[in-house]
């Protein structure tokens, strides 16, 4: 080892700690007024929290802005309104939870509208027995090595539609803590061995279901788009449960319960509050 530059653990400790005293730094100075008028204008899930939690949303917005990449592309710029509602939404999932605030998204791409990615050409050596799939135009995508991509105008949809059960932020962010183990397999890192098998029967379960309803033709609660494999139906799932909690919870009640105990929120619970007070 050279002398006078730390070990591996040593600067471990050593980033860990200017990364911690960089983000109280961040969360010291109070919140952008714009900023705030953003929020409360773009994201209705906010007027569900109580005060300690609004805070708490507004310092993760503040780190999590300033610790990203944020690209325009297409011809977008970026605004103020367009970082701190995607940031807003990315936070929500995580408010709650252990996190490192996504600390495997280091880059943000937004475009204005739908994207159609690249044809994509088959190798040198490979031999195609079908024929390649036309690629089609995406709201979001999540890399597990490379950015986020998001399409404003389909951020937007869930702006001015909210209750849709449509949320591309959720749905992309929702992938990416679903990767954080390494694999996109829609079982995301959970506490033990009992919530793990917890987690596997009901999602197995429910998947399924909506697998054989979709192939029938029947009429799902889930986005149909949720039956495309595993991963999809986790994020689905999530756009669901924040969006169209009390549907959830009646019609599809395991599944909202064990989304329940890994976001370490209840929804339901908070708009049925909300409800009464407004009575």
């Amino acid at each position: 080892m050279l002398e006078g530059f730390p070990s591996g653990k040593e600067q471990v400790t050593m980033f860990g700690w200017l990364t911690r005293r960089k983000r109280r730094k961040l969360t010291a100075v109070s919140f952008p007024p714009q900023w705030e008028a953003v929020i409360r204008r773009n994201i209705r899930y906010d007027s569900l929290f109580d005060e300690t939690e609004r805070r708490k949303l507004r310092k993760m917005v503040q780190v999590f802005v300033a610790e990203k990449n944020w690209e325009g592309c297409g011809g977008l710029e970026l605004t103020d309104e367009i970082r701190i509602t995607i940031s807003a939404m990315a936070c929500i999932l995580i408010l709650n939870i252990p996190h490192n605030f996504y600390n495997n998204v280091e880059t943000i791409i937004v475009y204005p509208s739908e994207v159609v990615p690249p044809q994509r050409k088959p190798g040198f050596f490979e031999v195609m027995l079908e024929p390649l799939e036309t690629p089609q135009p995406l709201s979001g995508q999540a890399f597990h090595q490379g950015p986020l991509i998001l399409a404003w105008d389909a951020v937007l949809e869930a702006v001015h539609y909210p209750g849709s059960g449509y949320n591309v932020v959720y749905h992309e962010f929702a992938h990416k803590l679903d990767m954080q183990d390494g694999v996109a397999d829609g079982t995301p890192l959970l506490g033990g061995r009992k919530e793990y098998r917890d987690w596997v029967r009901t999602f197995s379960g429910e998947y399924l279901k909506l697998l054989a309803d979709v192939k029938k033709g029947r009429q799902t609660f889930l986005d149909e788009y949720g039956a495309t494999d595993e991963a999809e139906f986790f994020a689905v799932a999530t756009e669901h449960f924040f969006d169209q909690p009390l549907q959830m919870k009646k019609t599809l009640p395991e599944l909202y319960r064990v989304l329940k105990d890994y976001y370490r929120q209840d929804p339901a619970k908070l708009i049925k509050e909300q409800s009464a007070k407004e009575l």
